[in-house]
């Protein structure tokens, strides 16, 4: 069977017996199955790559948003599908990019869309905390195209929204708001609104969040943390988490916090909004409180990668 050049890179052929086996007849095809077997441990272990006809891959694409294109990449699982999809949003500005849990969630039989939002990393426009969340719709509506659905074997009537710290923000408003989005993960997710009321109370508390913005800002395109933080005020009421409780009560949620994380800490972000699913009645809600974890969960991300993984097969997967 001659193999196409895209996929040689892909196939590893033992060295052991490779001389003497050459000339044999080819074994028979393998049965392909619809996923990873059940006891492969993806956090920590490569599956065996059993479709050469959709291997696992790595496609680099964009999304365009009013004109601007957003830069993005979808990590591809191997197997036919469609596979359920998680949309993996990074934090401001996005250096911890957590993309070693995307490769934990292809391997599970995910497919992995990860984009910048405008103004970030390259990405065109302007960069706003309003953008970010319109640019999340307009991600979740893109990978719902039949066509682009098909393209990636990806199911679009099983999309996971997970984000990390204001991406875990991003994830709970627009989980909130979007109809198709079933599985919302939050892991150090920022809840902006409350970060507002409890900075105005301090003297000088704007004024400092916006030099910290400043300097976090990184690879950003536009708005100084000034315009941030005036944007945040604005919309209080819109980026406040725990008053999205009972849009989310009816979705499988994932909340994870460290212990250590002096950014967006336990008592103000994560506490909240557990309490206040719990108030709205919400009966899939996988919360954790990783001791030693700092924003980045440093040392922890086998932990949690297992975490995540577990909740996504679990809660998100089809049955």
């Amino acid at each position: 069977m001659r193999i196409p050049n895209r996929l040689r890179s892909l196939v590893l052929v033992p060295l052991t017996g490779m001389l003497t086996a050459c000339a044999a007849d080819a074994p028979p095809a393998p049965v392909v199955p619809d996923r990873v077997p059940a006891r492969h441990s993806p956090a920590t272990q490569d599956p065996p790559i059993f479709d050469l006809d959709a291997p696992p891959g790595m496609i680099e694409t964009a999304f365009e948003v009013e004109g601007s294109m957003l830069n993005a990449v979808v990590y591809e699982p191997q197997g036919p599908g469609p596979h359920p999809a998680l949309v993996l949003l990074h934090g401001f500005p996005g250096f911890e990019r957590n993309l070693d849990l995307a490769q934990a969630a292809r391997r599970a039989g995910w497919t992995v869309v990860f984009f910048h939002y405008r103004g970030s990393w390259g990405s065109g426009g302007e960069f706003s905390f309003l953008h970010v969340i319109e640019d999340v719709h307009a991600v979740v509506d893109a990978i719902s195209d039949p066509a682009f659905a098909a393209s990636h074997r990806l199911d679009p009537n099983r999309i996971a929204l997970v984000g990390h710290s204001m991406g875990g923000f991003a994830a709970l408003v627009a989980g909130a708001e979007n109809e198709r989005v079933d599985c919302v993960g939050s892991l150090a997710g920022a809840n902006l609104g409350g970060l507002v009321r409890a900075t105005a109370e301090r003297p000088g508390g704007a004024e400092a969040m916006a030099a910290s913005l400043d300097a976090w800002s990184g690879p950003i395109v536009g708005p100084s943390g000034a315009d941030l933080v005036e944007e945040v005020v604005a919309n209080a009421e819109r980026f406040e988490t725990t008053g999205r409780a009972t849009q989310l009560a009816g979705k499988s949620m994932l909340l994870v916090a460290g212990g250590r994380d002096e950014v967006t800490p336990v008592t103000l972000h994560h506490t909240p909004l557990v309490d206040a699913l719990q108030a709205a009645g919400a009966e899939d809600v996988t919360a954790h409180v990783m001791p030693l974890g700092d924003h980045a969960f440093s040392g922890l991300r086998i932990g949690l990668a297992t975490r995540l993984v577990d909740w996504l097969e679990g809660r998100c997967r089809p049955g």
